[in-house]
């Protein structure tokens, strides 16, 4: 098993394409086959498996979630840190929070027009952390602990 913590700033709500970062810690890993489990340690953001071709998909996405849980919803009373905080914690309950990618031949197994995504929920800049870990069953001699 490898773990390595990946560090993802944010300018604020949107999606982040974290593909390459995770094609990284794959290769770092080498493993031949086995699974990618990326999880992200906080209650504000998320990550999605998502089309990489057309921006407007994400676009869409944006405008939907935004709909379906605007900020400043008069219901919401932690607001502490503001009218974005507890739409985006709702925001993250109905996303995911964690994703499992297949590992094929030391690759992530992606389809043709998928990559990986850090969405954030939050409308100022954060510092996300992700918890990437590669189960194998069998890897190069490169692995490091």
């Amino acid at each position: 098993m490898f773990q390595k913590k990946l560090l993802i700033k944010t300018t604020g709500r949107g999606s982040y394409e974290i593909t390459n970062r995770i094609n990284a810690a794959v290769a770092e890993a080498a493993p031949t086959n086995g699974m990618c489990h990326l999880f992200i340690q906080h209650t504000s953001a998320s990550l999605m498996l998502c089309e990489n071709a057309d921006p407007a998909v994400r676009h869409d996405l944006e405008v939907f979630m935004a709909d379906l849980v605007p900020d400043g919803d008069s219901r919401f009373t932690h607001t502490a840190e503001g009218s974005d905080d507890m739409p985006a914690h709702v925001r993250s309950i109905l996303t995911q929070t964690d994703l499992n990618i297949p590992v094929k031949s030391g690759h992530l197994a992606l389809g043709t027009w998928q990559g990986i995504y850090l969405w954030e929920h939050r409308t100022g800049e954060h510092s996300r952390t992700i918890l990437v870990t590669i189960m194998t069953d069998g890897q190069r001699s490169n692995l490091k602990p």
